[in-house]
């Protein structure tokens, strides 16, 4: 391309508002950063500055095409750390917080032992993602939002969700629902509400509430006797084994489920074995025909 390099000195110039800022950034002088801007604008026939005092400002015409060397320096960036991805064997994936410390993080290791040279590296966040520019390859989600992105979907598992709480607690209010406190958490206001939606008949009365700011410290409070909470099967999948947690009233469909959001052009030899991994683990993490019943 032409001019690439008068190109990027503009970039830095816009971003910084400041050809002196621009030229200490690119390790050049004043005059280095004037003359570039100059070749640009007499090549595109456009003014990109105008001065005012000792003040440099884009002009129309420069702020459009900031917004264009932004967006073409931004996926250049992605460009390469997605190299130094291929050439460290580096997978950075994106998942819901919960799902990751209860389900995802237990089992890694289990990926890590068919693919020992892997460095699949997570981070926590729910709801739309951007991948690619951001760095990230994958991301994983409760499909609970609407996907604005083209990106390419595919479905995990179907979540079921059930009423959960510590067997000790369990013994205390069984001869009373009413005296069962229904633990809530801020990011799933609606869980028990949507739950009782799905069951036949109400089965509590005036109970008392708790509300905790993240799902993980709700499910954290049930395990530790202090109430029931809506538990999404995955994430008690484990407690449920170790007998950390019952589900006395059963689980049932919620409506949603866990989904795969990657770039539709995505075809990296890690990335496909990853998500190979990735459903075959989560098509398993369903609950019981037994499970599934109310025992109550």
């Amino acid at each position: 391309m032409r001019h690439l390099k008068a190109f990027h000195i503009f970039h830095v110039a816009a971003s910084s508002a400041s050809y002196s800022d621009a030229a200490n950034k690119l390790c050049i002088t004043h005059g280095a950063v004037s003359k570039q801007i100059k070749v640009l604008e007499k090549y595109l026939s456009q003014p990109l500055f105008y001065r005012q005092g000792r003040n440099v400002y884009l002009t129309q015409e420069g702020e459009l095409l900031k917004n264009y060397t932004e967006q073409a320096f931004e996926a250049l960036e992605a460009g390469v750390h997605k190299l130094s991805q291929v050439k460290n064997h580096c997978l950075e994936v994106s998942c819901e917080p919960t799902l990751t410390m209860r389900w995802l993080m237990p089992r890694l290791s289990e990926f890590y032992v068919s693919h020992p040279g892997a460095d699949v590296r997570l981070s926590t966040a729910g709801g739309p993602v951007t991948l690619g520019a951001t760095g990230l390859s994958l991301a994983i989600r409760r499909d609970d939002f609407e996907v604005i992105h083209d990106y390419q979907k595919t479905k995990l598992v179907d979540e079921w969700v059930g009423p959960v709480m510590s067997p000790e607690y369990w013994h205390q209010v069984k001869s009373d629902f009413t005296k069962i406190k229904l633990l809530h958490s801020q990011t799933r206001l609606q869980a028990w509400d949507n739950w009782f939606k799905n069951v036949d008949e109400p089965l509590f009365g005036a109970n008392s509430h708790q509300t905790f700011a993240h799902f993980y410290f709700c499910f954290q409070a049930a395990v530790d006797g202090l109430g029931a909470a809506i538990g999404s099967y995955p994430l008690v999948a484990d407690d449920l084994k170790r007998g950390n947690l019952i589900a006395p009233f059963g689980f049932v469909l919620s409506g949603h489920s866990y989904i795969l959001l990657r770039q539709k052009t995505s075809s990296e030899e890690l990335e496909q074995a990853f998500i190979h991994w990735l459903q075959h683990s989560l098509q398993k993490c369903v609950p019981t025909r037994e499970e599934k019943i109310c025992i109550v």
